[in-house]
């Protein structure tokens, strides 16, 4: 870490293939020998070098946005591998998808379903959609992460689906294909997932009896990756597939799952330097090179990163209690408070642990900060695969009208 910041400056993201590779391949594992698909979800980390580790094993890509498709494309992923979810595709997305190949669209309303037919016809070919319903089970999780409970946004009621599947499927432009569900994200436990896949197989069983073809069910994603060292840690992939195959193994469906905080998360963190040490009336605070721009999770959702020195303290080095804050002049751009941490002093650098998931991608310019770097690493080796623009650049972005 102490190469590479010397030659890319910092704060810089940095992400591990070999991490990136094996969680990739425990989920995969997790759920042989049934028929799935394993489909990172875009939002969590879209940098293009990323999906092409992950494209390139085999990986399907969960978008939602015709941004982060075309992205995954970039990536080399065919569109048979990619699954278009999100609750505002417009009409442009979805001819924009159609025309580019899609594995299905993740349908979250009437009207979207209305829209996607009209598409589809223009274009003289059929949409295959999986409907996803609202199963209304409360992840128990962060309030602003959760999304299967009946008051939240996305998808449709359950009470509703077989009316909705019913509409679909006189509609021209429509072939229905699937369900998809997806009930939050960072869940550490797996009764909220198993209370919802539950209601699909009962939906399953009910939309078949209605002649519906079902041959694939869209899980979501959302299990959980632990952020404090030595805290009891989610359940793993290994027990989520057990879980999946006890439930919902015997519908011959295949199954697709959309994990990305447990596949990047740990894969990634985020390296800074310290600025200054100050001293103030009641409390001492590190003063960061990174800020509230560069990681906006504590800040959003007063999330816990364990932040540590890249060159690690002696046993036994004391332990002084601090705020951890960025530069931006906002309160809010605190990452830690009242943590224990060595001695470190201006110009050491400071990891922030698990920051490979919603990082880099809910990054801003702020206070006009450049967004920072992104490294992979491979091996001995790395390679910067977003570079730090320049503030030229930056500026050159803006236009003055003619009349000033």
């Amino acid at each position: 870490m102490s190469d590479i910041a010397a030659a890319v400056g910092t704060p810089f993201y940095c992400y591990s293939q070999a991490t990136l590779t094996r969680h990739f391949q425990l989920f995969r594992d997790a759920l042989a020998p049934m028929p799935s698909l394993v489909c990172f979800a875009v939002k969590s980390n879209a940098n293009v070098a990323v999906l092409k580790v992950l494209g390139d094993l085999g990986a399907g890509m969960d978008v939602v946005s015709i941004g982060e498709y075309l992205r995954a494309r970039a990536a080399g992923v065919p569109g048979d591998r990619i699954v278009f979810s999100g609750v505002g595709k417009t009409p442009t997305e979805m001819r924009m998808a159609l025309e580019g190949g899609i594995r299905q669209f993740n349908v979250e309303s009437e009207p979207e379903l209305e829209a996607l037919s009209a598409v589809a016809a223009s274009l003289g070919v059929q949409a295959p959609i999986a409907l996803r319903v609202n199963p209304d089970v409360d992840a128990r999780t962060h309030e602003k992460i959760s999304t299967g409970r009946k008051e939240d946004k996305f998808g449709v009621p359950i009470s509703r689906a077989r009316a909705i599947y019913a509409r679909a499927a006189a509609l021209p432009g429509i072939r229905v294909v699937g369900i998809d569900m997806h009930i939050g994200s960072q869940l550490t436990e797996l009764a909220p997932f198993e209370a919802a896949y539950l209601k699909m197989a009962d939906l399953t069983r009910a939309l078949r009896a209605d002649g519906h073809t079902i041959e694939r069910l869209d899980l979501g994603g959302g299990l959980g990756i632990p952020y404090t060292r030595g805290n009891e840690a989610p359940p793993l992939p290994l027990e989520y597939g057990a879980m999946v195959k006890r439930v919902l193994g015997d519908l011959d469906c295949e199954i697709e799952i959309e994990p990305g905080r447990l596949i990047s998360g740990n894969a990634g963190i985020l390296v800074a330097q310290v600025i200054y040490r100050k001293k103030a009336e009641e409390r001492e605070f590190l003063i960061l090179d990174a800020a509230m721009n560069d990681l906006v999770r504590p800040a959003m959702y007063g999330a816990h990163h364990d932040i540590v020195p890249v060159i690690e303290a002696p046993a036994g080095a004391p332990q002084v209690p601090v705020d951890i804050v960025g530069p931006v002049c906002e309160s809010g751009d605190t990452f830690a408070r009242q943590r224990a941490m060595p001695l470190v002093q201006a110009g050491d650098l400071v990891a922030f642990r698990s920051a490979g998931a919603y990082g880099a991608v809910m990054s801003s310019e702020y206070n006009t900060r450049p967004l920072i770097p992104e490294v992979l690493v491979s091996g001995d080796h790395f390679a910067v695969i977003r570079p730090r623009p320049s503030y030229d650049a930056m500026i050159a972005r803006d236009t003055i009208p003619a009349w000033l």
